[in-house]
């Protein structure tokens, strides 16, 4: 069910719906596995000409329930290959960045660092010369800002803009401040590459908490867009060097973690920092640590992709711009799969986005967050107009169609309610098939499938035979298999032994586990 709590005056609901109606299904039918979903493909259903933007629902008010009808627009279908060469994408970024434009330009306007940035930033990525004095107000704005608490945090999307906007303008006036904040940043580094919520102290530790790479990886690549804006300081060029030291070990391994740990491979993504690394790597014209993460990005999707640590909005932020540099027919798989029901049940009535979060709201740090700017900068990939949405290209082998749908399909098969079922389903030829994927996750989840039967006697036998493929990945999945095994894989102790002298850094750290 879907209870409604508050309602817009002037919206296409407002006369139909009420404060206190519960919304029990869409199209006659009654929700059947989950409302939201449910509820966001109806509103993208309605939506296109076929829809005739009736938005029938299946409304309970005071003890009655009967068919009600929402009149919305018709933006159409989101084509293949969404947001390229979609008109409908199109159309809902022209509205939402008219509707931010008033937000934005309002005096009294005003909002967290992070959230101002990427409002900024989708504006300037419109490409439309009528914000540009809007922008500029907030580049002032960001050319002053300083902060202590948090710090990172804010000074990776503030930089960016900063960055952004002078590439795109050439106001020269935004130097200064871009870099002070950027100097300051690079100093704030740990001597390993790391930074925290805050900056590291004089001794080059960081202060309190641990190393986090929510705030790093954007803050790296905030270091990297100034210094192509024309920050020259041998502190920065340091910095990013030692930030890229430590984020190049995690290619082909997982997903890059909290902080100082092993590779993430629960998810395909954790709380976005994969499709964040995807934009950093191309940014550098690193193309392995791009197509790696890229790939990693696309095959996060539904569960996964819905969660995360103080809430989703990371994930969703940097979903699209991750995946798109995989090319047009990725974000595309992308986008059916998952992205288009969440992003139209992310806009509100007047263009702009509400942060949705994922379906539990408790702990997410980020409730009631302003997402427009960062839900338009997906759309505005296809303008190619600022550095994060495309405009330098990247060389990263582009997907076609089979090869991004076969990626999708890869990121299916696991919830937080259901981790096993759908591993547990297959027959042995297919899990041993699983154990060669590119996908470090599919590798763990088939290993432990494998485990999980129990079989008499386990397949050791089989999994030896894996350790001498002449590919890695294979090699990489016997050992994920074998050590989920515990005892009963001893007899491959041997054979592991050998790998121990492999030339490949993870077979070795794979094989002594």
């Amino acid at each position: 069910q879907i209870y409604i709590t508050k309602l817009d005056k002037g919206s296409p609901a407002d006369g139909v719906i009420a404060s206190g109606d519960v919304i029990l299904g869409v199209a006659g039918k009654p929700f059947s596995y989950d409302p939201r979903t449910e509820f966001g493909k109806a509103l993208t259903a309605a939506e296109t000409d076929a829809g005739g933007g009736k938005l029938s629902l299946i409304r309970w008010k005071d003890g009655k329930q009967e068919n009600v009808v929402v009149k919305i627009p018709i933006l159409g279908s989101y084509s293949a290959t969404a947001p390229y060469n979609c008109p409908k994408s199109k159309l809902i970024l022209e509205q939402g960045c008219a509707a931010l434009a008033k937000r934005v330009a309002d005096p009294k306007y005003n909002n967290n660092p992070i959230v101002r940035s990427l409002n900024a930033l989708a504006l300037l990525a419109s490409g439309n010369p009528e914000y540009l004095p809007i922008v500029k107000k907030e580049a002032t704005w960001a050319s002053n800002y300083s902060a202590d608490s948090m710090a990172t945090w804010y000074y990776g999307y503030v930089i960016a803009l900063l960055a952004e906007y002078h590439m795109a303008t050439g106001d020269d006036s935004v130097m200064p401040g871009l870099e002070r904040l950027a100097l300051e940043a690079s100093n704030g580094q740990s001597i390993v590459g790391s930074w925290g919520h805050k900056f590291a102290g004089e001794d080059g530790r960081l202060v309190g908490y641990g190393m986090m790479n929510a705030p790093g990886v954007p803050l790296t690549t905030s270091l990297v867009l100034a210094r192509e804006a024309g920050v020259k300081d041998p502190k920065l060029d340091l910095a990013i060097e030692r930030s890229f030291n430590l984020l190049r070990f995690y290619i082909g391994k997982g997903s890059i973690p909290y902080g100082d740990h092993s590779p993430w491979i629960q998810n395909h993504d954790d709380n976005g920092k994969n499709s964040m690394a995807a934009v950093l790597f191309n940014l550098a014209g690193e193309t392995k640590g791009a197509e790696y993460f890229s790939r990693m990005a696309l095959a996060c999707h539904g569960n996964e992709r819905n969660t995360g640590h103080t809430g989703n909005f990371w994930n969703m932020t940097w979903a699209v711009p991750g995946v798109s540099q995989s090319g047009p027919n990725a974000t595309g798989a992308w986008m059916q799969e998952f992205g288009a029901w969440y992003f139209d049940l992310a806009r509100r009535w007047d263009g702009t986005f509400i942060h949705q979060g994922p379906p539990q709201m408790a702990g997410d740090h980020t409730k009631n967050w302003d997402a427009t700017g960062a839900n338009l900068l997906a759309y505005a990939m296809p303008l190619k107009k600022i550095m994060l949405t495309g405009k330098q290209p990247g060389k990263i082998p582009q997907l076609d169609a089979a090869e991004a749908k076969s990626i999708v399909m890869d990121g299916r098969g696991w919830s937080n309610k259901h981790r096993n079922e759908a591993y547990d389903a297959l027959s042995g030829d297919q899990l041993f098939e699983c154990l060669a994927s590119w996908s470090p996750v599919v590798r763990d989840r088939a290993g432990m499938a494998i485990a999980r039967r129990k079989e008499a006697p386990a397949p050791v036998d089989a999994l030896v035979k894996l350790l001498d493929s002449p590919t890695l990945y294979p090699r990489y999945g016997a050992c994920v298999a074998l050590s989920k095994l515990g005892q009963a894989a001893a007899p491959a102790v041997p054979a592991l032994r050998k790998c121990l002298k492999d030339e490949d850094l993870w077979l070795r750290i794979s094989a002594a586990e």
